[in-house]
């Protein structure tokens, strides 16, 4: 008996507060706005007299996608403000920066999960509406542009749509707002700038650039000298061979004139002291001005990954569901879309090509704690920071 007390005592405990929705104020279906979202799936099918289920998911699907596209860019419009407007140069306000391009990958990653939901779904359940999508073609989203321009895609080397260009498909008012976005500055050239302000890249500073090449030339010299003290052989002649393909793979790095070239072929993206300012942030990732910045340059390439998984993923799905047909909105289809699944599309190519010149800890340029500050000390100014998540100042 005393149990049963207790447990109708808790039971009470539970309905304990106030329904404060009783009382008025807005409600949740109100706030959402949920009559216009639940009510946004009209079946084409079902219009036409002769309702396909699986129709129904495939709108709902792309309707998510659409409002994903659309968080993602409300996140990348907020940092490319903070980068434009100058408010890195205090460097609190990286973790806000580094905050919501995280966002932004963890929510890549829904998309690419999603297209399991998609699967669920047969080649034949498509092919019984697919007739009634007429020329729609998921190459006509806004969003998607929008967001692949905002983030820096080179326009040189997008795949064209049908021998034609993927701006052709959009007029009027969203003409001119992809036009707008390629000509605002892209997160690509934001970031761009602010690791050319890396601090220690300072000829009359640090100089680490010229103290990286002096060492990596001394240590290649010891390696040579220390192989050819070996008895000749395969073994000797084989590691004197990867070693003189190591030493010209980095004479190439410190030879500006290849970057330049290399940059005019789309084969680099960032400028020689953007890539310099990389390769620091890279080597002393461990210093604690240098963590954030270190997060940053991996979110960034997590979300090029992300979007090349987004893409394949798209590649995959399209195949199964419509072999090698044309697709509805006059594409080759599967062909077009396994043609964007390359590096051409990857925007921060240079970060991960970074790897390439890892070399031994020993001949990073140590830095003096007694005499370089630079590491330990982020730079601070009071009038561009704000603690907040949305001051007026960022979000005007």
């Amino acid at each position: 008996l005393k149990a049963k007390s207790n447990e109708i005592a808790e039971e009470d405990d539970s309905q304990e507060g106030i329904n404060k929705a009783s009382k008025g104020g807005i409600q949740y279906h109100d706030y959402l706005q949920l009559d216009k979202i639940v009510n946004a799936q009209v079946l084409l099918s079902e219009l036409k007299g002769k309702k396909i289920h699986d129709e129904h998911l495939f709108i709902v699907t792309h309707q998510a996608y659409e409002l994903w596209f659309k968080q993602i860019l409300w996140e990348l419009d907020s940092v490319r403000k903070l980068f434009i407007r100058n408010h890195v140069r205090d460097e609190r306000n990286m973790l806000k920066v580094v905050s919501r391009i995280h966002r932004i990958t963890m929510i890549f990653r829904l998309l690419v999960e999603q297209f399991s939901v998609l699967e669920t779904m047969t080649a034949l359940d498509f092919f019984d509406f697919r007739e009634y999508l007429s020329t729609t073609s998921g190459f006509q989203s806004l969003q998607f542009r929008l967001l692949e321009n905002k983030i820096g895609v080179a326009e040189n080397l997008r795949v064209t749509y049908s021998r034609r260009h993927y701006k052709d498909s959009f007029h009027d008012q969203e003409s001119e707002t992809l036009l707008r976005s390629q000509q605002e500055p892209s997160l690509l050239q934001l970031v761009e700038q602010w690791l050319e302000r890396t601090p220690g890249l300072e000829k009359d500073g640090f100089n680490f650039w010229g103290k990286l090449q002096s060492n990596i030339e001394e240590g290649f010299k010891l390696e040579t000298q220390k192989i050819e003290k070996m008895a000749d052989g395969e073994t000797k002649q084989d590691m004197l061979e990867d070693l003189k393909k190591q030493t010209e793979l980095f004479t190439s790095l410190f030879d500006s004139k290849r970057h330049d070239h290399l940059l005019s072929k789309g084969d680099r993206r960032l400028s020689y002291r953007a890539l310099q300012g990389a390769l620091m942030i890279y080597f002393y990732r461990e210093e604690p001005r240098f963590q954030v910045p270190f997060q940053l340059l991996t979110y960034l390439m997590e979300v090029d990954v992300l979007m090349t998984k987004w893409r394949y993923n798209h590649v995959c799905m399209t195949h199964r569901m419509i072999g090698s047909k044309a697709g509805t909105g006059g594409s080759s289809g599967y062909l077009y879309l396994r043609s964007t699944v390359s590096d051409r599309y990857k925007v921060f190519v240079d970060l991960f090509n970074l790897a390439t010149y890892l070399v031994p800890r020993a001949w990073i340029p140590k830095l003096n704690p007694s005499i370089h500050k630079f590491p330990y000390t982020a730079e601070c100014i009071d009038s561009s920071y704000s603690s907040c998540g949305s001051c007026s100042s960022e979000e005007d």
